[in-house]
């Protein structure tokens, strides 16, 4: 089985390693995500323990001997059901998961950076919390932290941001609605919002009309500067919520041609230009990856791949992806690069040309050779890595990884999980990134 893709790495500056024993065994029945956060002097993960209870531990930098609190919530069969965690100004923890188009699962300390304080705070803003999925904390304007989720279901949601204001310990919608809203017919799939290098926050989508993947079509984006006026690529001012009728679509990919949700990343090229990155079928028919940048004169899709396969994502459920792409990213050195991962094509990393977006080189991908160096994966598993969401600067970053059984469209898998255990790495700069798991 593949890994997990590794995006947005930096060139090595030392190698990955091993960090103790671990923090233990963990759920491996299917892909769910973990959180990792490093907050010196601790270090704390989230994740679901073997018999899918929802579990967070904590230890010392300096130490190797990792605390847990037990939270009293259950994972089942659904790969939906990822767990974030965030850390706010004043040293409380935050944690949401376990959701897919249910209601809201918040937990808050009582105090700072003490898991065992960990309550169940039932309400955040107290409207539109009956139907979540894809919570996401995050860092807004002037470091405040954010909170989005998705308020519906796959057909039939709207994106909304909330906002924690510390000193009040409350939490308050960020705009008076929705951000992005299918206005009761479709929703969007989003990626971001992104700080880019303009200090902007960018955004970008694709609609789904119903449950079915075969939905998805037209890829869209939006930017703003404090997540509540948002406007076009071009500064044309956009009115909340943004819908499929006021969005700005970059490229007006129809349903049933190969978009897939999850496979549409933004990242930016070495001039700062904002750059999405997805997947379509080309004029022959088959799959191919596209890189949409932002030039002088709009949107310019360049075709990147040149693949000789056909996969057309569609059914319900959590999709065994056969295709798992990067957003590009550029290095220290400048080198603007991509990965993927192709299930008949193999995985790699891509040199691409700065002007046309095509590869001038290709070499063996991140994820594979961090497997391959540390943890080989094991016959019909998927390893994943999760990479901390906020380390300390100047330092090598952390990754979380662990094994599991491939996604089962959110069924119980017909055999037993295998025990995997959950490993710290110090990834070493060449590793550090964002890892893309489910």
């Amino acid at each position: 089985m593949s890994s997990s893709l590794v995006s947005t790495p930096e060139p090595a500056a030392s190698v990955p390693e091993i960090v103790g024993d671990g923090i233990g065994p963990c759920f491996s029945g299917h892909p769910v995500r973990f959180s990792l956060l490093t907050a010196p002097p601790f270090q704390f993960a989230a994740y679901y323990a073997p018999d899918g209870a929802m579990t967070v531990a904590r230890r010392r930098l300096e130490e190797n001997v990792w605390s847990t609190a037990v939270l009293p919530e259950t994972v089942g069969w659904d790969s939906h059901n990822g767990i974030v965690l965030a850390r706010d100004a004043a040293g409380f923890l935050h944690l949401s998961g376990n959701m897919h188009a249910s209601p809201l699962v918040y937990f808050r300390t009582r105090l700072s950076d003490d898991i065992a304080s960990f309550e169940r705070i039932p309400l955040m803003v107290g409207e539109r919390e009956a139907a979540v999925t894809y919570p996401e904390f995050f860092t807004g304007p002037s470091g405040v932290l954010c909170f989005n989720y998705r308020d519906g279901s796959s057909g039939k949601g709207d994106q909304v941001y909330n906002r924690y204001d510390v000193r009040a310990q409350r939490w308050e919608r960020l705009a008076s609605g929705a951000i992005v809203s299918g206005l009761g017919v479709c929703n969007a799939y989003l990626d971001g919002p992104h700080r880019g290098p303009d200090g902007l926050f960018h955004l970008c989508w694709v609609w789904r009309d119903n449950p079915d993947a075969a939905t998805n079509h037209d890829v869209c984006y939006a930017r703003s500067r404090d997540l509540v006026h948002w406007e076009t690529s071009a500064g044309e001012a956009l009115s909340l919520p943004i819908t499929p009728r006021s969005a700005e679509v970059v490229d007006p990919v129809p349903a049933g041609v190969g978009l897939m949700n999850g496979n549409v990343l933004l990242g930016f090229d070495g001039e700062g230009r904002p750059v999405i990155a997805y997947h379509k079928l080309d004029a022959g028919g088959r799959t191919q990856l596209y890189n949409a940048r932002l030039e002088k004169a709009g949107w310019r899709i360049h075709e990147t791949s040149h693949w000789n396969h056909l996969w057309m994502p569609q059914g319900w459920g959590t999709i065994i992806f056969q295709i798992r792409i990067s957003p590009v990213w550029t290095s220290r050195d400048g080198t603007l690069l991509q990965s993927y991962f192709h299930a008949k094509e193999g995985a790699g990393l891509w040199r691409l040309d700065p002007e046309t977006l095509r590869p001038l080189e290709t070499t063996p991908s991140l994820a594979s050779r961090l497997s391959a160096a540390l943890f080989p994966v094991s016959p019909g598993m998927t390893r994943h890595w999760i990479t901390d969401q906020r380390f300390p600067s100047g330092t090598d970053p952390f990754a979380l990884t662990w094994e599991s059984l491939p996604e089962n469209r959110d069924k119980p898998q017909a055999e037993l999980s295998p025990t995997s255990r959950l490993q710290i790495v110090r990834q070493g700069n060449e590793w550090a990134g964002v890892v893309n798991v489910t």
